[in-house]
């Protein structure tokens, strides 16, 4: 049997609470997010480790994940508190004013973005776009139903020259 030594054991063990220690921290910052206390006070880490152990039911039926970021972005600086009132909005300048006033007067006149004229209306789109769409079991169902049809309609077309041929 190896004696192991004291200071390796004490090592150890402190890496071990330490590790236990940094994953008790997301979840602690969950619980805080989740019972509506102030998530403030945490590094980077820790709202890392905790976005990343959100449960899916909280991220689902709460406001956690975007509470988490928001304590994430004002710890880093980034203002937006967890309960402040995140980023504000910049004014217009005159030209942005003019333009957004101007706007429901213009109608549906085409309009340039960037390089390309854009008609307000018009949607682009060609069968195959339409079609790549849909899922597979659909597919897969029209195209059965379309070779019924060719079938029973190819059936029709025959009894008819029969018919006629007969005659």
């Amino acid at each position: 049997m190896r004696i192991v030594s004291v200071p390796a054991l004490a090592l150890s063990l402190l890496v071990l609470l330490a590790a236990t220690a940094s994953a008790d921290t997301g979840t602690k910052i969950i619980e805080r997010c989740t019972h509506g206390k102030s998530l403030s006070g945490f590094s980077q880490k820790d709202y890392r480790r905790a976005l990343q152990e959100l449960p899916t039911e909280v991220e689902e039926y709460s406001d956690c994940a975007n509470l988490i970021r928001r304590a994430q972005l004002a710890a880093a600086g980034g203002g937006g508190g967890p309960t402040g009132g995140g980023p504000t909005a910049t004014p217009l300048s005159p030209s942005e004013r003019s333009a957004l006033s101007r706007a429901p007067k213009s109608g549906a006149a085409p309009l340039t973005v960037g390089d390309q004229l854009v008609r307000p209306g018009v949607v682009h789109a060609d069968i195959s776009s339409a079609l790549s769409s849909l899922p597979d079991p659909l597919l897969a169902a029209l195209a059965f139903m379309l070779a019924c049809a060719a079938a029973l309609g190819g059936r029709a077309i025959h009894k008819g020259y029969v018919a006629y041929r007969a005659r």
